[in-house]
């Protein structure tokens, strides 16, 4: 499976069904659009969902694999193509914080932002989860 996924973490997260696929094939041909709905909205809890089985600590398995892919890619310069927390300038009509987007990630950091086409919704929607990314750095007084 090949999913991604655009922009904070948690609730105002954007899960793109139409770019998923399942052994190449479009999500939105393999399941129905309920279905996807509900695939949608246990992505964004999905994180809660995870700390609530545990019971104690948190969701750490998914972002400690992260880490190490990322760390490699970098160490090692592969200039792998990674979803990753970057800081925007510009790119999706975004500037000032750090939001979740596919880059080339290699010995010099983040080489490229990939900018996915987006549709008007997906591109507002992304827009409004960097929103509330920039609300809570505010509340920091960083």
């Amino acid at each position: 499976m090949a999913a991604l996924v655009l922009g904070g973490h948690g609730d105002t997260m954007v899960p793109l069904p139409r770019l998923t696929t399942v052994g190449g094939i479009p999500l939105t041909e393999l399941c129905s659009q309920e279905r996807i709905d509900a695939i949608v909205k246990r992505t964004a809890g999905g994180g809660g969902e995870i700390v609530a089985l545990l019971k104690t600590g948190s969701a750490y398995y998914a972002p400690a694999a992260s880490s190490v892919e990322m760390v490699e890619s970098i160490v090692k310069d592969k200039k792998k193509i990674l979803p990753c927390a970057a800081y925007l300038e510009g790119a999706y009509g975004i500037s000032g914080c750090f939001v979740g987007v596919p880059v080339k990630l290699g010995a010099r950091g983040v080489e490229t932002v990939y900018e996915v086409k987006l549709t008007g919704d997906e591109l507002k929607s992304l827009q409004a989860s960097a929103n509330a990314v920039k609300e809570q750095q505010a509340k920091l007084q960083l």
